[in-house]
């Protein structure tokens, strides 16, 4: 039996944040501290970010002073925030 020439997308989930139309901000500032490796492990371990994300994340931190590693409804980003803040790094949580 051939093969078809196409292949079946894969549907992939995007979590949203349902309840709330004005979604929170985990934003994270660069300092002269923490090194990429620390952030980057902190990242996954915290945000369970891919390491690509967080690699990502960090050099866009480094570069431009500061990003937003996670949206999402407020009461979800705190913990992370203070995770975050325990390791030394630079954090806070936004509201639009």
């Amino acid at each position: 039996m051939a093969k078809p020439h196409w292949q079946e997308e894969e549907d992939i989930l995007v979590e949203d944040d349902i309840g709330s139309d004005h979604p929170s901000y985990l934003i994270v500032f660069n300092d002269d501290v923490n090194s990429f490796e620390w952030v980057i492990q902190c990242f996954m371990e915290i945000l369970k970010h891919t390491s690509e994300q967080a690699e990502q994340l960090s050099i866009i931190i480094h570069f431009k002073g500061k990003a937003t590693v996670k949206t999402g409804p407020k009461n979800e980003l705190v913990p992370l925030c203070e995770g975050l803040l325990d390791r030394g790094l630079s954090a806070v949580v936004e509201e639009e």
